[in-house]
């Protein structure tokens, strides 16, 4: 699993960096509030990640308490028979 994992991740990041490599140029003006797309792109995955993986993260920072099952055949005081 971890090798395909890895082999995934290497074989998508060479199809990147050939993208950018072979790339023509543009000569294209590019302002400054551009910049600030980027980056409020770059803010909006970033937080869409966090916010899907929120459970997972939250459990790296928690601690499982330890549940105490009643014994079988026990009536508890909200129990009604």
């Amino acid at each position: 699993m971890r090798f395909k994992l890895a082999y995934s991740i290497i074989t998508i990041a060479m199809i990147f960096s050939l993208g950018l490599a072979l790339e023509p140029r543009a000569y294209a003006y590019v302002d400054p509030g551009s910049g600030l797309l980027m980056l409020q792109a770059a803010g909006t995955v970033l937080t869409g990640v966090l916010f899907t993986l929120r459970r997972r993260i939250k459990t790296l920072f928690t601690r499982n308490k330890p549940v105490s099952s009643p014994a079988i055949g026990t009536i508890g005081p909200k129990s009604e028979l």
